[in-house]
């Protein structure tokens, strides 16, 4: 038996797995608390994640009716880009700033600046530094708390740290490395030229962690959190990874030929290569897969945070917000919305606003208000679709995860607007299955055992969720699309 653990934004899920059966036993989550400020700051307390953690953990052992002396091994996934600086006794110096904290903006321009711009970025790194990254992170936090700053001693990521809790080990893998900004993507090794950059008085052997192979173990966990969690001894700790990364393991796109795509918080858009990719656009991370290949990848930041302020405005549960969404046709009457109240990665704005157009006093309901938003996320989506170039070329299906997933009207949607055919896994968290399927690739006690049988061991679909486009309405959105492609270019200059 197996856990996945997923630290996401909102919440911490875990997942029990029962390998050998191929049967996902039970899933649990527990919420933890963000805290929004002035000028897109935007963090949260790493305390919290374990105490979510370890309450979805014994929530969802007792869904299993199972104990936790069973468990072989834990798997982690985290919320990408997260800065977590910790001291020499292993505390927080300074709240985990977050993947969609924007107060970086000016630090992030300053680095991309000294490194030569987008060229000089791509041939240090293998792409281009963004917002979200943890680089501007630390060079932000160098700029505004110079105390904090001059206590780090290790500078890890969410799925790191809680890493690190279970084991005492600081070690990272390549797919989360991708995303600080001093990773080289395509020799899967610190850039420690472009470290100095950002932080020039800290030793990058002492602060950053030990890189493993994605089918390395972490090591087991330690001895006083095997008590507090009732594990037996040598439980294994896999190497864990980013979300995107355990999301794609947990949706089997291990291979080419498919494509995973995220309605969550964000929204998030990637297809497995062999090798590492250069696209024509900056927007695009090459980033490493947790699986010893690559994730080309790229991040919207308004999905289902988006459409929840439209929703929680309107005061309607999901039920009637989705009876809303599909009351209204296709285009919304004219309305578009560019849903950016976060800013946004991709087009490149992280100061944007959202913008609603084409209000009129006949179609200004809330039916069209709440599709236009929808319609908006995945429009996004679509855009960053195409950013990939030839490598979604032929792809038979989009796997489909996140909360927005759970929306039948959403996935149509999504069908239409992509011309592709879309299903989701029947687990809701795919990237905590992916870190338990990793848990057992890592574990050398499970005989060897492929990646590609785990996963088709244990992904399973659900057929009741598949959705084919509909030629009528694929084309019917095509001028839609065009006219949010257009409102994008004229308010914002482009991207």
């Amino acid at each position: 038996m197996y856990i996945g653990v997923d630290c996401g934004t909102q919440s911490t899920k875990v997942v029990v797995v029962d390998v050998e059966r191929g049967k996902i036993l039970a899933e649990a989550s527990r919420p933890h608390h963000l805290d929004e400020g002035e000028n897109g700051r935007r963090e949260q307390a790493p305390e919290e994640w374990l105490a979510a953690l370890k309450a979805a953990f014994f929530a969802a052992l007792d869904k299993a009716a199972v104990s936790a002396s069973q468990v072989r091994g834990i798997g982690v996934s985290g919320q990408q880009h997260g800065m977590v600086a910790l001291d020499g006794e292993g505390m927080p110096v300074y709240p985990a700033k977050l993947w969609c904290d924007t107060e970086t903006s000016a630090q992030n321009a300053d680095l991309v600046a000294r490194l030569g711009g987008e060229a000089g970025c791509l041939k240090k790194l293998g792409l281009v530094l963004q917002t979200g990254y943890t680089a501007s992170k630390v060079a932000w936090l160098r700029e505004h708390q110079p105390d904090a700053y001059r206590r780090i001693e290790s500078l890890l990521l969410p799925h790191d740290y809680l890493n690190f809790w279970l084991t005492g080990e600081r070690v990272t893998e390549a797919g989360d490395a991708s995303g600080t900004g001093y990773f080289d993507t395509r020799k899967r090794c610190w850039q420690l030229d472009v470290f100095a950059e950002i932080a020039p008085e800290l030793d990058p052997a002492r602060v950053l962690p030990r890189v493993l192979e994605a089918h390395e173990p972490v090591g087991f966990v330690c001895s006083a959190v095997a008590r507090e969690l009732g594990l037996g001894d040598q439980v294994v700790v896999s190497s864990g990874g980013g979300d995107n990364m355990l999301g794609a393991i947990g949706t089997g796109n291990i291979a080419p030929g498919l494509i995973t795509l995220s309605l969550g918080t964000s929204g998030t858009v990637c297809a497995y290569s062999a090798d590492p990719v250069e696209c024509d656009s900056a927007m695009v991370a090459n980033f490493c897969s947790s699986t010893g290949g690559w994730l080309p990848l790229i991040c919207t930041m308004n999905v289902t945070s988006a459409t929840t302020r439209v929703r929680e405005l309107f005061g309607l549960d999901l039920a009637a917000f989705g009876e809303k969404v599909a009351s209204a046709p296709i285009g919304a009457e004219g309305i578009t919305v560019l849903p950016f109240f976060n800013g946004e990665r991709v087009p490149m704005l992280p100061d944007a606003s959202a913008d609603f157009l084409g209000l009129t006093s006949l179609n200004t309901t809330q039916a069209n208000l709440c599709r236009a938003v929808v319609e908006g996320a995945t429009f996004g989506l679509r855009y960053g679709l195409e950013l990939l170039g030839d490598l979604p070329a032929g792809a038979s299906q989009i796997r489909l995860i996140g909360g927005g997933a759970n929306s039948p009207v959403w996935r149509q949607m999504v069908a239409d607007i992509t011309g592709t055919q879309v299903i989701c896994p029947e687990i809701t968290d795919a990237a905590a299955l992916g870190a338990a399927i990793q848990a057992a690739w890592c574990d050398q006690r499970s005989g060897g055992v492929t990646l590609e049988a785990l996963c088709e061991r244990l992904v399973h679909l659900d057929a009741k969720s598949l959705a084919d486009p509909q030629p009528e309405s694929v084309a019917a959105y095509q001028p839609i699309y065009a006219r949010y492609c257009a409102a994008l270019e004229q308010r914002h200059g482009g991207a």
